[in-house]
Parts: C-alpha cells; structure tokens; sequence
C-alpha cells in the first residue's frame, strides 16, 4: 500500500480522533447522541464480510466496496466511508387505517441524503412514530446511495471539472417524467423545489429540467429524479466522450 493510501476509512478516523471531526453549523440537521453515526461507529461490530473489510482497513473508499461486488447491508459503512452525510426530508404523509380495534396511524416517510460532492440516496420507512419513521427512511436513503456523474455537457460550458449532468437523461417514477439537461455553470437548477433538493445533496449546480405528468406529487417527483441520476450510470460513455465532456464519476479530486 502507498504512503499517500489511507490505513482506515475515513469515518473511522473520525470516530477514533473525535479531535478532527469538527463540523460546520450550517442548518442542516445532525445526529446526536445515540444518532449520531460517527459516535455509532465507535460501539460497531460489523457482520458482514464488506463490514469486515471496512473495519480491517482494507477497503477505505465507496469506489472500492462497489467494486468488490459484496451487498452494502450495514449502515455503518457507509457513514464509515462516506462521513458527514446530509440528510433532508423530502415528505411526511400520515396514513390513517380504521380497523376493528380502533382508528391506526401511521407514518409514511421520504427521505434524502447525499455529501454534495457525487453521492446522494433516496428511501422511504414507515412507523407508528414520526421520529422512527425518520431514522428508518434516512439509513433506507444511506443503503440505498449511489455515486452521480458530472460532466460539462452543455456548448456554452468551457474547459474544466463539470458541475451539471454531461448528456440529456430521462428519470421516471408512476406517473412522474423528469429530463435533465446540461446547463453552463453559473446557471443554477432549473427545476422544481423537490428536484432541486436531490440535485444538491448529489453536488449538481447547473441544470435544465422538462417534467411530465403529476409533478405535484412529490414522492414521485423526488424518485423520478434520482432515478435519472441513476441512469447516468447506466449508460455507455466511450473514454473519448468521458474526455471531451469532463466527466467524474463520484468525488471530485483535485
């Protein structure tokens, strides 16, 4: 291993130096006491082999456990190698059920998070509780996070690491149609509230957008643009392409 390759996943490092952990107050919510994953970290025991690997040191990045094949089923590793997550709630619905017993309720809950620089994820949990319900939606969104790519698709961008999609992609989700389009930087996200949280929490600050269909319904509206972001990597870009339209796939490294 090189000297310039980390021994320990990052959020490790943090759990273990609570000195460096320091976070900036920026409004958006955190966990604390028994939430809060850096601290979760401290008390984890992995049990699973990717669970191993992470707490081993062997595996110290996301790009490396996607590539290993082996199923991300523990939240604690991704807040091990992705830290500092942010999270926002994208929709609460209270669901109510009349039943022999009584009238019951429930929560139905989406939520999103993402570290602004090429990771985002989108769950949904229900619970009798409001709180419960939340914390099942936001590690639902951690297991389910996938790396974005950007690029400079748009003929007014210039040279330079891309801060929007690099091609026209489509996303649907029930009803709900969104097409994502490059935009040159400067341009911001064009596109609905919902729309525009996903994008940022992904690290997207240039957009254009085209919606079909029931965009009121913001469950499907938030899905129907993950799921764009999702099919970003689904498609193939010869290394050319990848080149001529400065795409990175996940962090930017400087």
């Amino acid at each position: 291993m090189s000297e310039d390759q980390p021994t320990m996943a990052p959020g490790l490092i943090q759990a273990f130096n609570p000195e460096e952990s320091e976070e900036p107050m920026d409004g958006r919510r955190r966990g604390k006491g028994q939430d809060d994953p850096i601290m979760n970290l401290r008390s984890w025991t992995p049990k699973t082999r990717l669970g191993n690997a992470v707490m081993a040191g062997q595996i110290v990045t996301f790009e490396q456990a996607l590539a290993s094949n082996l199923p991300i089923r523990e939240v604690e590793v991704v807040d091990a190698l992705i830290p500092n997550l942010e999270d926002e709630i994208i929709k609460v619905n209270m669901v109510q059920r009349m039943t022999d017993s009584g009238r019951r309720v429930r929560f139905n809950v989406m939520a999103c998070v993402g570290n602004k620089d090429g990771y985002v994820g989108l769950g949904m949990a229900k619970a009798k509780e409001v709180s419960q319900a939340i914390r099942k939606a936001i590690t639902a969104a951690k297991l389910n996070i996938i790396s974005v790519q950007r690029g400079n698709g748009s003929w007014e961008s210039s040279m330079g690491p891309g801060t929007s999609v690099p091609f026209k992609i489509n996303g649907r989700s029930a009803s709900t149609r969104v097409t994502l389009m490059p935009a040159a930087k400067g341009k911001g996200l064009v596109i609905g509230e919902t729309g525009k949280k996903v994008l940022d929490l992904a690290g997207i600050t240039d957009v254009l957008s085209r919606t079909k269909g029931q965009t009121r319904t913001t469950i499907n509206y938030a899905a129907a643009t993950f799921n764009a972001l999702k099919n970003l990597n689904t498609t193939r870009i010869s290394n050319q392409q990848r080149e001529k339209l400065y795409i990175n796939k996940g962090r930017m490294f400087e």
